[in-house]
């Protein structure tokens, strides 16, 4: 796959096949939108690519850093196994943001990326101040002679979107999440050392440090996957407060890995999660802490 960066670069080796949206998850709403642009490209001798803003175009519009789905390496893994050949890489500044859709058009499809055919979802918006709609761009694709195709919504239950998905994170409905998502929702991030309460109770637990532009999920208690180098391990994971000691509201990431005995700090993991178990419970005693998590440790092996 090539990444290439488009301030200066006009695409004239070919033309292209661009699926465009800012893709923020790659739930199967937007596999089946790059699916099937991969497919006409491959049937109509072009070659398949998309158009990426290096970053969210809600963190220039609305001013605020966006919690995210996905880091860029989850989002360039899935379209590469999608059969994406290039990702068109670009910056989301104030001139870009204030094209209007024909100049977007015309100035960055046509122009610099010699566009033969674009996919889109139903409720794309393009140009200055979102103006330009899915049908927009098919005059607009008549005009300067490339196709366009407007993919239908998805249903799960509800209507695939990004929005939805962080809304049943937030909720820790990590079924419903995973479903509209097409795989396990996952952070990855460095293991801290924490106060090592967890290993004084029987337990250790890898404290994760992660990206404040990720989205984390509900406080409580997961059963998750623990990708570590090539495995993948079991694992009891705890978002909350440590409301038992109170020594420190901030949110923690802290999960023990199930039949795991060596040391990982510094070393990068990531967490799917599989299932949400229960609400934070603050207990009375540590004997109380302590049976509740070999419980819980029991419940994940046997969902396992």
């Amino acid at each position: 796959m090539e990444i290439i960066k488009l301030q200066n670069y006009e695409e004239k080796r070919f033309g292209t096949a661009i699926a465009l949206g800012n893709f923020d998850g790659v739930h199967i709403a937007h596999q089946k939108l790059i699916s099937t642009m991969v497919s006409r490209a491959n049937t109509g001798d072009l070659i398949p690519a998309t158009l990426l803003f290096n970053i969210h175009t809600k963190t220039v519009l609305e001013g605020k850093k966006q919690q995210l789905l996905s880091t860029n390496e989850k989002k360039i893994q899935i379209l590469n196994s999608l059969g994406v050949e290039i990702i068109y890489e670009i910056d989301f500044n104030d001139e870009l943001r204030k094209l209007s859709p024909k100049d977007f058009v015309r100035n960055i499809l046509v122009d610099k990326l010699n566009v033969k055919l674009v996919t889109v979802g139903f409720d794309y918006r393009f140009g200055y101040k979102a103006s330009g709609t899915p049908q927009d761009l098919k005059v607009l694709g008549k005009e300067y002679g490339f196709e366009v195709i407007v993919v239908d919504p998805i249903f799960k239950d509800d209507v695939v979107s990004s929005t939805r998905i962080r809304g049943y994170l937030r909720e820790g409905d990590i079924k419903r999440a995973n479903q509209m998502l097409g795989y396990n929702y996952s952070i990855k991030g460095k293991v801290i050392k924490g106060r090592q309460r967890g290993t004084g109770l029987g337990f250790p637990t890898a404290n994760l440090e992660v990206s404040d532009d990720c989205i984390i999920p509900k406080i409580g208690v997961y059963m998750t996957n623990v990708k570590l180098d090539d495995k993948i391990y079991l694992g009891a994971t705890s978002i909350g407060v440590n409301s038992t000691f109170e020594e420190d509201m901030s949110i923690k990431i802290e999960t023990h890995i199930i039949d795991f005995s060596g040391k990982i700090y510094d070393r990068v993991i990531e967490l799917e999660f599989i299932e949400y178990l229960r609400n934070e419970i603050k207990f009375h005693n540590i004997d109380d802490l302590k049976n509740q998590m070999d419980n819980d440790i029991k419940l994940i092996k046997s969902k396992h």
